[in-house]
């Protein structure tokens, strides 16, 4: 495996822990100060989090040699932000739990695996290009932020796709960071102070109207807004997705990892992406490495706690959006091409796309898994034989 590992794996792992963590670990504090945790409590979090999601993306990619990523369940923690109020965190523990539980049995009952193989490939192609469609457009809309940094990030990417296409994505993180250093952009360097965090564990409490009012959603929007999505890149990407054996992994690892405050793990779909697509590497058998590079990183991030995070704070949000963005230029173009190519189908494919861009959200559930519905709904109506005339 060693002797396989390229420069292009360690960038795709070291660029996914990056946006991993700057997209979302604003949304986790908020949960986390919701829910009334102490600082020890939340640097657990934050332990058992990063751990959650290495040692479960190492796991899987390990077994299936597939760039399987985890994540935390992002909706999940936009959901417990706002859900907790007057939730005692043992209560809130107890809910993790049972969603922990739906999760792990829905991995062994295996009726989402053979759900997800009902989805036309046009489709899973238009939803996945749509979810990454945002971060694609988020590195044009970071040159208004900083377009000094944004313009020397791109030049070197179309000059890097000419002389060394391999290495395209590694230097243009590199040349960012160099950029953006000299500029000063950086937050505070001297207020940085490292330390190991332990995790702590919290009794649970089972209350049955928190268990329907936040246990039960979680469950849904982890279904709905994160695995469904994550099932998708996993097959645009031309891999088999493991579906009931990945719902287990990270089912097993919510239950085990709920008392420390690993509310809710599930595939991952943007980072996935980044490990999943070409810029990681041309030989698709060996692309699982990226994945691999990436459960490290995110088991040594997690070790470090809050004081680790707040490495990832302090780094531009240009230099993070521009990175991202041409990171996932390829996939979503490719996605887009394979979504569109044939003209039977091209109307769903096209709603699907659209709908997922619109970003809406109906019943607290996002935008993905209503455009999937609607294109399934439309390429049924689309597809119906066209009534016989009645001879007479």
């Amino acid at each position: 495996m060693l002797r396989n590992l390229k420069l292009s794996h360690l960038a795709a792992g070291a660029i996914v822990v990056l946006v991993g963590y700057t997209s979302s670990v604003a949304i986790i504090f908020q949960a986390i100060e919701a829910v009334g945790a102490t600082q020890t409590q939340a640097n657990s979090w934050l332990v058992v989090l990063g751990l959650g999601m290495g040692l479960t993306s190492l796991t899987l990619s390990l077994r299936f040699r597939m760039p399987i990523l985890t994540a935390w369940s992002t909706p999940g923690a936009a959901l417990l932000a706002t859900g907790l109020d007057g939730v005692s965190l043992s209560q809130a523990v107890g809910a993790f739990l049972f969603c922990g539980a739906l999760l792990t049995l829905t991995g062994l009952t295996g009726w989402f695996e053979r759900l997800a193989k009902l989805i036309p490939d046009s489709l899973a192609n238009a939803l996945l290009a749509g979810i990454l469609f945002q971060f694609g457009l988020s590195a044009f809309h970071a040159l208004s932020d900083d377009a000094a940094l944004v313009g020397a990030m791109g030049v070197t990417f179309l000059a890097g796709k000419v002389l060394f296409p391999r290495y395209a994505v590694p230097v243009v993180l590199l040349v960012g960071c160099l950029w953006a250093a000299g500029a000063g952009s950086f937050g505070d360097l001297d207020a940085l102070t490292f330390s190991l965090s332990m995790p702590e564990f919290v009794a649970p409490e089972f209350s049955l109207p928190v268990l329907i009012g936040v246990g039960l959603p979680l469950y849904v929007v982890t279904m709905c807004s994160q695995n469904m999505p994550g099932v998708v890149t996993l097959r645009s990407a031309g891999y088999p997705p493991p579906v009931s054996a990945s719902l287990t992994v990270t089912g097993l690892a919510s239950l085990i990892l709920s008392p420390f405050g690993g509310f809710a793990f599930n595939l991952a779909a943007i980072t996935a992406a980044i490990c999943a697509g070409p810029e990681a590497d041309e030989n698709p058998k060996s692309r699982y490495l990226s994945s691999v590079i990436a459960g490290v990183l995110y088991c040594l991030v997690g070790l470090g706690g809050a004081t680790v995070i707040s490495l990832f704070l302090i780094a531009p949000k240009a230099l993070i959006a521009t990175v991202a963005g041409l990171a996932l230029l390829s996939t979503i173009g490719n996605s887009l091409s394979a979504a569109l190519a044939e003209s039977r189908g091209r109307e769903a494919a096209l709603i699907t796309f659209m709908m997922t861009v619109s970003g809406v959200t109906f019943a607290g559930i996002g935008a993905a898994f209503w455009a999937l519905l609607i294109g399934l709904a439309v390429t049924r109506l689309t597809t119906l034989p066209l009534p016989q005339p009645i001879k007479t």
